[in-house]
């Protein structure tokens, strides 16, 4: 059955999530791929704050991998036909991503948010001072140190048990929204998982995008499964 594009008017302002499914048809692997054991390792010991006390070289020997493996990688078309779409629609769009790569902004996307940081951002533990930071460190030969105070420094990666920061501005930027359209997300992993409920709670329109069902599939209104390089541009070509 051949699928209906998604409507929008003139008057319409989108909100668009996106998640690890995104940037896995790119090549990257998604967080539980990547991170659930690495190497032995339980996820704690790479994506918590004790952990980096604990092994610092472990910590930053994932994070150099992922950046490398960032750094490789490309844009696809739902990247694309997303910057695309911030273009047609100006200060009507806005993309929240729980992703931590770059491959939006390097699709041209301007107007987004990360949610659970940046995979390119270092952040100082000591002054608090953050950076870009595309480098891998191989941490026998020192710990990266902050220019500013040569205090030790962490990827400026949200962790767990640490709190989001921001969230203000995504929710204001929901209540604005009259459309919502997730794409490559789980459903899984709170608050984002929750953004869906309080866009059908103002009842406009919901649509998912991607290779499976999301957990949290019973607030969409529509729930389009297939490849995001293939749905993503067909759904907004006409735009």
């Amino acid at each position: 059955m051949r699928r209906r594009r998604i409507q929008l008017t003139g008057d319409d302002q989108l909100f668009v999530l996106t998640g690890a499914g995104i940037s896995a048809e790119s090549g990257l692997p998604t967080f539980r791929d990547s991170d659930g054991l690495w190497k032995g390792h339980d996820v704690l010991e790479v994506a918590s704050a004790e952990g980096l006390k604990r092994n610092p070289e472990l910590v930053w020997d994932f994070y150099s991998m992922r950046r490398r493996d960032a750094l490789a990688a490309n844009p696809n078309n739902a990247h694309l036909s997303l910057a695309r779409l911030e273009e047609a629609l100006d200060d009507r769009f806005f993309l929240l991503t729980q992703n931590v790569d770059d491959l939006h902004e390097r699709a041209g996307s301007r107007r987004i948010q990360h949610i659970h940081g940046n995979l390119f951002t270092s952040r100082c533990i000591a002054c608090g001072a953050t950076f870009s930071d595309t480098n891998s460190y191989d941490v026998t030969k020192g710990s990266p140190k902050c220019a500013k105070c040569h205090g030790a420094i962490r990827p400026d990666i949200v962790w767990f048990g640490e709190s989001l920061e921001n969230l203000d501005s995504i929710y204001r930027q929901l209540a604005r929204a009259t459309m919502f359209v997730a794409i490559g997300t789980s459903g899984s992993v709170f608050p984002a998982a929750e953004l869906v409920y309080l866009a059908a709670k103002r009842q406009i329109p919901t649509y998912y995008v991607g290779l499976e069902s999301p957990e949290n599939a019973d607030g969409f209104d529509e729930i389009r499964l297939g490849s995001a390089t293939s749905l993503v541009p067909a759904l907004f070509a006409h735009i």
